[in-house]
């Protein structure tokens, strides 16, 4: 119930920010004298307590304020803020003019919580100017009320020094509280202006920091492009050479008998080349869609099927004398994720398992259920492996133990920074000598 309550204070339509946080508050205030004024009075009347014209008075002039009160409250929960703090203060100032004139400062010393109100909620809530306003307005409060009470020490024949004994002190007091005042909120302020600095200054620093590892990210897909230009080409001069070797054939068709002899020959020549075109534009067109920089595009795939149809590239970033063992089917595991994204932690992921195994071994691929709804991807290979260490170490950035040639130390981070982006987990298991497997999990698409 409270928190409901609280969640329609903060509901009002008020743009300001610092006016939307005073808005709760100022709203309880309002209720409180709305409220509270009347049941007040009621009680009294109630008890028995004496009705004098004074009385009378200030009874109509906190059911006016009360009144106003509601209707400050209704102006606010209209976006009305600083107008309903101004009509409130103003009917403060003008009860206090009319009751001090009626009765005097001395009898209203007793209770200073109305001038002392007015004066922090003109600084706290609508700034340093106007609490200076309000002071010289309740200067002048006081000034009328002394008036009066010079007027009945007159009547009364009692000394003018006696009628005004209180006037240093309610100056000397009013004075330091404005001044304290006036520098809490200067402080406030500064700080508040300080702080929402700092807060944009953040917000352009985490814009920043996203724009620079978007374009990690694209750099990183374009050196493992780069690492892959090499294999493409050797790959293209064979497809090239096929190609080659069937239009060759069209000396032997020439010289073929019968006309149906030449058509068939021609035909499956000319399948030949298709077959060999389409493997290089397979092999073209995949390099391409994973080297452009695009906004991420998450759907749902199995990963053994982007593992399987990564296998021309990862062929060629491999020499002939490391096995390949990927998934030949599909696991029937999908997850959701950007599939480029994927394919570039794959991709890096096998860089380093090539430079692990210059004199030959075997790279695997598994995937499979881990249970509670997420997939495993394991990648291992039977390189050199890596002491307990340097293991600790590889996901953080520019860590490296490649010469200054050879990496960047980027990699094995950016891949980490993925696999968390994308709500997965990754771990390492390597033993010096034996290899290393690195273990990626991702919630399946139907948890995700």
């Amino acid at each position: 119930m409270w928190n409901r309550f609280l969640r329609w204070l903060r509901s009002a339509p008020i743009a300001d920010p610092i006016d939307r946080r005073n808005a709760p508050v100022m709203q309880l205030l309002l209720l409180f004298y709305g409220l509270l004024l009347p049941v007040n009075w009621a009680w009294r009347l109630a008890s028995g307590g004496e009705v004098n014209e004074a009385r009378l008075l200030i009874l109509a002039l906190d059911m006016l304020v009360a009144a106003l009160a509601f209707l400050s409250l209704w102006m606010i929960r209209n976006g009305r803020f600083r107008p309903a703090v101004v009509l409130f203060l103003a009917m403060q100032l003008i009860s206090l003019e009319i009751v001090f004139a009626r009765t005097g400062v001395l009898s209203q010393l007793i209770d200073p919580a109305p001038t002392m109100l007015t004066l922090v909620i003109s600084g706290l809530v609508l700034g340093r100017r106007a609490l200076w306003i309000v002071f010289g307005l309740l200067m002048a409060v006081f000034a009328t009320g002394f008036a009066s009470d010079l007027y009945r020490a007159a009547q009364q024949g009692i000394p003018a020094s006696v009628a005004l004994v209180n006037v240093p002190a309610v100056l000397i007091s009013y004075t330091l509280i404005t001044i304290v005042l006036d520098r809490l909120i200067k402080a406030l302020r500064e700080s508040l202006a300080e702080s929402n600095q700092r807060g944009l200054e953040l917000q352009r620093e985490m814009a920043e920091r996203e724009r620079a590892q978007s374009q990690l990210i694209h750099a990183q897909k374009l050196e493992a492009s780069g690492r892959l230009a090499s294999g493409v080409a050797h790959d293209f001069n064979n497809i090239l050479g096929v190609i080659q070797g069937f239009t060759a054939q069209r000396h032997r068709v020439r010289d073929m008998g019968s006309a149906s002899e030449q058509v068939d020959a021609l035909l499956d020549s000319l399948q030949g080349i298709e077959e060999a075109a389409a493997r290089g534009s397979t092999v073209i067109r995949k390099l391409l869609t994973f080297s452009r920089s695009d906004v991420l595009n998450i759907q749902a795939f199995d990963p053994a099927v982007a593992v399987a149809e990564l296998r021309p590239m990862l062929r060629q970033l491999f020499p002939s004398s490391v096995l390949l063992e990927l998934p030949n089917d599909a696991s029937g595991l999908r997850v959701r994720l950007d599939r480029s994204e994927f394919e570039l932690m794959v991709l890096n992921i096998a860089a380093n398992a090539r430079d692990a195994m210059r004199d030959g071994g075997a790279f695997r691929v598994e995937v499979g259920s881990h249970g509670s709804g997420q997939a495993t991807i394991r990648l291992s290979d039977t390189g050199i492996g890596m002491s307990r260490d340097v293991a600790a170490r590889i996901f953080e950035p520019f860590f490296s133990t490649k010469v200054a040639a050879e990496g960047t130390g980027l990699g094995l981070s950016v891949v980490h920074d993925l696999v968390k982006a994308l709500g997965g987990d990754i771990r390492v298991d390597s033993v010096p000598g034996q290899g290393t497997t690195f273990t990626i999990r991702f919630p399946e698409a139907a948890a995700a």
